[in-house]
């Protein structure tokens, strides 16, 4: 206790020395954490992107329609395999898709799409479909409209930039216009009358009707009620060819996949490539989407699959995905690195000063009797406290940043946000809510910590008594 009470004591007999110690240990975990924090929540943003809105964590599919993604590599989904995938704990639902290719058209303006045959009710629990619906969109219409209205003038500067932008919900326009809570119940009626977007999901009964993409929609100009020509192969080489009515238009937060994308009733795609009965996949939302949990999953419902029928887990569905962010990964943890190496340097550097400045002072306290190893327990403990109150200072002034950074994300506009756009991503990096990543961050910390103490500790040890006072 005593040894704890002069160790306290000492830090603040030399306020600036200890303030600077303390600092370079605050700014090591401080720019550590927010640095990781923005790193892994653009990765689980971009994973969620895809996951999450278009391959699910576990697919279903003919073993060769992973290498050659035809509708010939379809399959027959029986409700007795469904009943029995159905069964498992930590199937929650299952949800057919019927996919291929059409070229599709409106007018004069043509797009090769993807065409998703979709049970709406089910898919909408896997992908949050009905969600994605456009409600709010910035035409040159509509914010003309909009600047003549009272509005403040932030709202209405944030509608040259977000112009031709369109929104699902009211949240996400709120924050791109700057919009506060407090004033929301004022605004967001005036954005409504002149912004507002007709839009509607669709279900089962709606025969020849479709949703498309918000990107795919611009492209081909349609909107609401227009007709889209669809031509394409159906199964075994038959015709497929179409009529459909658009009845909703939908934003999905892959804009690789927006811009192409039209989803219709599963009924309605089998009719349209003459597939009756069949799928090409079969999505397993589960309630666990731990990737343990998710290969446990996989490997107790093989033994009930047909020969030509094999799982597929999120990271064979995304293998490229996943390279990617692998390689990103290590070059943001070569950064971290090399954050952490300048730090470390920072931290000798001032444990190096300290122990110059109070060479005299350890040479008379050993002179009059006190103990090494006392000395270097005290010492030892003086850097401990300097570091915890860094590493807890660190920690604390990270955690606005962190959840501020979650809840208003950064958003890329110009030419990055195109660049982000052309690699299938959001454009926008929110940071992850704190996780294990911040145990490991004042885990090295706290090593380069150590590293110090135990370099301070042999210099005390090994002190010579004369020399010291001599300094």
């Amino acid at each position: 206790m005593k040894d704890l009470q002069m160790a306290w004591r000492n830090l603040w007999r030399n306020r600036r020395r200890t303030i600077i110690t303390a600092a370079s240990v605050f700014f090591a975990i401080f720019f550590a954490l927010v640095m990781r924090s923005f790193q892994l929540g653009a990765y689980d943003r971009m994973f969620k992107n895809i996951i999450e809105s278009y391959s699910g964590y576990l697919q279903l599919q003919q073993k060769d329609y992973f290498e050659e993604p035809s509708i010939d590599n379809s399959f027959v989904v029986s409700p007795e395999m469904l009943e029995a995938f159905s069964a498992d704990k930590n199937v929650d639902i299952l949800v057919p898709r019927l996919e291929s290719f059409a070229l599709v058209a409106a007018e004069s303006r043509t797009q090769g799409a993807i065409v998703m045959g979709v049970d709406p009710e089910k898919e909408t629990r896997v992908s949050d479909m009905s969600s994605r619906l456009i409600r709010y969109r910035l035409t040159e219409q509509a914010v003309a409209g909009l600047h003549k209205e009272s509005l403040p003038e932030k709202t209405k500067n944030a509608l040259d930039v977000f112009l031709n932008e369109s929104f699902s919900g009211p949240g996400r326009l709120m924050i791109d216009l700057g919009i506060a809570d407090e004033d929301s119940a004022e605004i967001m009626p005036v954005l409504r009358k002149h912004a507002g977007f007709a839009n509607s999901y669709f279900d089962n009964n709606d025969t020849s009707k479709v949703l498309i993409g918000n990107a795919l929609s611009e492209y081909l100009k349609v909107g609401i009620g227009d007709t889209l020509v669809l031509v394409g192969q159906g199964y075994h080489g038959t015709s497929a060819a179409g009529i459909y009515v658009i009845k909703g238009i939908v934003k999905l937060p892959a804009p690789d996949i927006d811009n192409k994308v039209v989803y219709m009733t599963i009924d309605d795609a089998r009719q349209l490539y003459g597939a009756p009965d069949m799928a090409t996949s079969v999505v397993l939302a589960l309630h666990d989407t731990e990737e343990k949990s998710v290969l446990n999953t996989a490997d107790r419902l093989k033994n009930i699959l047909p020969e030509d029928e094999v799982f597929r887990n999120w990271k064979e569905l995304n293998a490229l995905l996943i390279n990617q962010m692998d390689a990103d990964n290590k070059s943001g943890m070569i950064m971290i690195g090399i954050l952490y190496l300048v730090i470390a340097f920072g931290v000798f550097g001032t444990v190096l000063m300290m122990l110059a400045e109070r060479t005299r002072e350890f040479g008379m306290l050993v002179s009059i009797g006190m103990q090494k190893t006392k000395l270097a327990r005290v010492v030892t403990l003086e850097l401990l406290f300097v570091g915890f109150l860094g590493i807890i200072a660190g920690v604390i002034a990270s955690l606005p940043v962190v959840f501020y950074g979650n809840i208003h994300p950064i958003r890329f506009t110009g030419e990055l946000g195109k660049m982000y756009e052309d690699y299938g991503f959001d454009p926008i990096m929110p940071t992850m809510l704190p996780d294990n990543y911040y145990l490991w961050q004042v885990f090295v910390v706290l090593l380069i910590l150590i590293i110090a103490v135990v370099f301070s500790t042999r210099k005390i040890l090994r002190i010579n008594v004369t020399n010291s006072l001599r300094a």
